[in-house]
């Protein structure tokens, strides 16, 4: 599947939303994290990937009061290649993700008012792009690298009033594209991570 095909997978949940909005509830949830435990096949002279990263974005979703739901999500980490800068070799990095996903979640006549747990999980697009400070392999960096990714996770929205509350959430990142690691010889995932999150949940 090539990043091509992930955008038409992307915008056709996206229109199964739309047609499905008068059935159940939209949910638009902000976030802010954590991107951690990542690894990659580019060549991560700084470490960045594998320590904890700042990770925001949002997503909007169809749920239902029954089980099933759907979802489109969008993150973004900057410097994700970057460990303080303290080594200086690179002077810009980061990752985008943008995906469909399907969610399970508990009924609404179980869980009621309280906590509303939910497993997720789907494709889209993987974006990572890393600068070198000095130039000396353009061949390797300076450009951009995408593919297509998959992602699973779960997490929980609990209500504080009738149209608001609040979302924590851990999800996994990984590339279906694999390469080999020029640095390690090692034969992996493009790009993969874990992302823990917490945001404000508004629900429509």
């Amino acid at each position: 599947m090539n990043p091509g095909v992930a955008r038409v997978a992307i915008v056709g949940l996206l229109l199964v939303l739309s047609a499905h909005a008068a059935d159940a509830d939209w949910l638009f949830a902000p976030f802010v994290g954590s991107a951690f435990g990542g690894s990659t096949a580019l060549p991560d002279l700084e470490q960045g990937a594998s320590s904890a990263q700042l990770i925001f974005g949002g997503s909007v979703g169809w749920w239902s009061a029954g089980i099933l739901g759907l979802e489109g999500d969008f993150g973004y980490a900057p410097r994700f290649f970057e460990r303080d800068n303290l080594a200086g070799v690179f002077t810009n990095s980061n990752v985008i993700t943008l995906g469909g996903n399907v969610v399970v979640t508990a009924p609404l006549s179980v869980t009621r008012e309280s906590l509303r747990p939910y497993l997720v999980g789907g494709l889209g697009w993987m974006h990572a792009s890393i600068d070198e400070a000095n130039n000396f392999f353009p061949e390797i960096f300076g450009r951009a690298q995408n593919a297509v990714g998959l992602n699973l996770g779960g997490g929980a929205i609990g209500f504080i009033s009738p149209r608001t509350g609040l979302r924590f959430e851990l999800r996994h990142f990984r590339s279906l594209e694999r390469d080999t690691n020029p640095l390690t010889g090692e034969r992996q995932s493009l790009l993969s991570f874990w992302r823990a999150t917490v945001g404000v949940v508004i629900q429509r």
